[in-house]
């Protein structure tokens, strides 16, 4: 067992022994630094690198709500039409939204033209009924305290055919909430009172007298005396009947 023994320990110790040596060599070793190239940066050196050739993570953009509107109008549309691809039903939407963008201007651009009517209905770039207007509001109001014989008269001198058949239809409402066959209200339409009238012969001559008057008084357009006069004749004709019922 002796000889075995002895060759283990002179083993260990010639290892021991060589690698003392080698780290004692280490210290030996100069290193010169002449041969050393010193690297310096340039400056924003990084802004090379920010191209997507450089980029190897990709962060997806968040939707806002307006962009998932338009991604869901596009997905309907594909469903639809069947489209090629995406960008296709994207650019049928963005037209869609644009041409509904502007019909929505143009129709609150109506409105508010439309709210600037006169109180006739007549159309702001039209022929309107001018300034009158207040002045026949106020008639109405007043509708028992007017002599609308006398203001017709005046009107058929002027020439004035429409404002005449008007004043007829005024005179004819007052002759029948006088003779209470109607109850006189300024409220009212033509069909309020058309259901008041129990006189058949009244509400048939009422009725084509309404007509009448909506058609000359609203349309706003010239009377010839031919028209006119028949007009006339038919508002004569149910005040009389008004008068002899």
């Amino acid at each position: 067992m002796e000889p075995i023994v002895n060759k283990q320990l002179l083993f260990l110790t010639l290892l021991i022994s060589f690698n003392f040596g080698a780290f004692a060599s280490l210290d030996k070793i100069e290193i010169d630094s002449s041969n050393v190239a010193l690297r310096v940066f340039e400056k924003n050196f990084k802004s090379k690198y920010q191209n997507t050739d450089f980029i190897y993570e990709f962060k997806s953009k968040e939707l806002n709500a307006w962009d998932r509107f338009k991604h869901w109008l596009s997905d309907i549309v594909n469903n639809i039409f069947n489209l090629s691809n995406n960008e296709a039903s994207m650019n049928v939407v963005e037209i869609f939204l644009k041409t509904l963008a502007v019909l929505l201007i143009i129709f609150v651009i109506y409105l508010i033209v439309k709210a600037v009517l006169n109180q006739e209905g007549s159309w702001i770039f039209g022929k309107s009924s001018d300034k009158k207007i207040i002045h026949y509001t106020d008639i109405e109001k007043n509708i028992h305290q007017v002599d609308f014989e006398k203001l017709i008269q005046k009107t058929i001198q002027s020439g004035e055919n429409r404002l005449t058949i008007r004043y007829y239809y005024l005179w004819l409402l007052k002759k029948m909430a006088s003779q209470e066959v109607i109850v006189w209200d300024i409220e009212k339409t033509n069909s309020d009172y058309l259901y008041e009238i129990k006189n058949l012969k009244i509400k048939e001559e009422f009725q084509y007298a309404s007509y009448l008057y909506n058609y000359i008084w609203y349309g706003e357009f010239t009377l010839d005396s031919n028209t006119f006069e028949k007009a006339k004749t038919v508002f004569i004709n149910a005040l009389n009947t008004v008068s002899n019922e």
